[in-house]
């Protein structure tokens, strides 16, 4: 600090205890080390940035997806470096606005590359709400309104999803840490001594994925030690949906080999295809076997707030552990994902307490029930269901069912559209919101279908998607799957896209690609 600095601080200081001076270690302790004012007037010029390029501009139809360059390229524009002397405000917002302008814009109406988009006005304030206060979210004490609303948020995609008697759950760092939450909680359940005796005090442990299921399950496998070979995966049918009778038949086989089934995974809206495997038929095969069924419900969880909908889910009151990211169909800002459990015995507080004595005293002044920290796996942890709660709170339940309905007759549309469009084929009719499809330029369209078909086919979707983002015109994701070529999956989320928008999107497809 400056002579003149602490000159200033000192000559306007009301307080005499504050306006003593005291050096420790040759640093000024009696005065703040901040100046407040200049704070909030960096805050404030940074928001104008944010609100312009980060709100307005990023959501506008005629401006840019991203402002594609290449790794070596942007490293060079952004200055990456760190250095010993700090910049100033004014190099600090023009760095606020690089980062805006070479950031892809997943709030763009013509953005569909990911299971989530769309700008969300409502949880993006909680997020600055949030952003701003600081708060953990282990113990009442410290986050008393986001321990309250993660509490009444909880009770209620618990109603939704059918436990009216109550049930559990928490917040977390996303779904792959939700499934990974099942996991250990089925696997405590089955052998509770592992927490305290490790896996040499378990028999051997296997579960059940469909063959269709998110990558999440084998990684959390191998980071819990049950180990990847141990996750059986369950053959799905044709729409990729698991077949009921080759888990009943799988689970047999694992019997008779000595292993010791604990869980079954089912999923309700598969990442590329959008398949719902059928949970009554799979709870009946749990219930026979006395297994936990948890079911990935991440994407596909936003149909229960659709009376016309949630006929997809049918029997998801029966399972026992339910994964759902608020974040994707209901387009809270990232992230937002919910771990909810059906039981009432707290297994969740159970299979992840420590009892840190610093933060979970038992003799506080207040009800001690509501420091559900212990519950985690983290000990910091964000108020993520805080944006949850304010968006709700905003539209109510019948909004957010319109959005969902909505979303779900754009994909009806788009769909119907690739059928009217010579050179676009469907790879099948969508269940849910993923529009998955070919598109065949016109140096294909008389090959018949077959090996040199295929082949060519499966280079055209690459190119394409190269294509589209170096023009920053619009994002589509592409994938193989099993047998078939890379096709593109499109997914229609955000009520900020138009008819006109998908209609776009098959005259881009074919303007990009149709000297291929």
């Amino acid at each position: 600090m400056s002579a003149e600095t602490h000159n200033h601080l000192t000559e306007s200081c009301s307080d005499p205890v504050r306006c003593s001076s005291l050096l420790k270690d040759d640093v000024l302790l009696d005065a703040p080390a901040q100046d407040t004012s200049s704070m909030e007037d960096f805050i404030h010029q940074s928001m104008a940035v944010v609100l312009e390029e980060a709100v307005k501009k990023a959501t506008d139809v005629r401006e840019k997806v991203c402002e594609w360059r290449p790794p070596e390229e942007l490293m060079e524009l952004l200055d990456l470096e760190l250095r010993d002397k700090g910049e100033s405000d004014s190099k600090i917002l023009e760095r606020c606005r690089d980062a805006i302008k070479y950031s892809v814009k997943a709030t763009h109406p013509r953005f569909f590359n990911q299971l989530f988009a769309g700008m969300e006005p409502y949880s993006l304030a909680a997020s600055f709400i949030t952003e701003a206060l600081k708060p953990s979210l282990y113990t009442y004490e410290v986050a008393p309104v986001f321990t309250l609303t993660e509490d009444a948020v909880l009770r209620k995609m618990r109603e939704m999803i059918g436990w009216e008697e109550g049930g559990d759950g928490i917040f977390n760092a996303g779904g792959s840490m939700s499934n990974m939450y099942a996991i250990n909680l089925a696997r405590h359940r089955q052998c509770p001594n592992i927490k305290e005796h490790g896996s040499s005090a378990a028999p051997p442990l296997v579960l059940f994925t469909s063959q269709e299921c998110h990558y999440s399950i084998s990684k959390a496998a191998a980071l819990m030690g049950i180990g990847t070979k141990n996750v059986y995966a369950v053959p799905s049918d044709d729409r990729g949906k698991m077949v009921p009778s080759a888990l009943q038949e799988q689970i047999q086989t694992a019997k008779s080999k000595g292993e010791v089934p604990f869980m079954v995974n089912a999923t309700a809206g598969t990442t590329v295809l959008g398949a719902f495997d059928p949970l009554d038929a799979i709870a009946d095969v749990c219930e026979k076997h006395d297994l936990w069924l948890h079911v990935d419900a991440c994407w596909g969880g936003g149909a229960l707030m659709s009376q016309k909908h949630r006929q997809l889910l049918k029997g998801i009151q029966r399972v026992d552990s339910v994964s759902w990211n608020p974040h994707k169909m209901l387009m809270v800002c990232l992230q937002c994902s919910a771990f909810l459990v059906r039981d009432m015995t707290s297994l969740l507080q159970r299979s992840h307490s420590a009892r840190a004595s610093y933060l979970f005293q038992q003799d506080k002044f207040y009800d001690v029930s509501y420091d559900t920290g212990d519950k985690s796996v983290q000990c910091s942890r964000k108020p993520d269901a805080f944006k949850l709660w304010l968006m709700w709170k905003a539209l109510g339940s019948r909004e957010l069912e319109q959005r969902v309905d909505r979303a779900l007759a754009m994909a009806r549309y788009f769909a119907e559209e690739i059928k009217k469009r010579e050179g676009f084929r469907l790879v099948m009719e969508p269940e849910f919101e993923n529009i998955c499809f070919w598109y065949i330029p016109p140096s294909l369209r008389n090959l018949p279908d077959g090996p040199e078909f295929w082949k060519k086919l499966h280079n055209v979707a690459p190119v394409i998607k190269e294509r589209m983002m170096k023009t920053g015109s619009m994002m589509i994701g592409y994938q193989p799957h099993g047998d078939k070529p890379n096709f593109f999956r499109m997914v229609v989320i955000s009520p900020q896209v138009s008819r006109q928008d998908l209609d776009f999107v098959l005259e881009e497809m074919h303007h990009l690609g149709q000297d291929l």
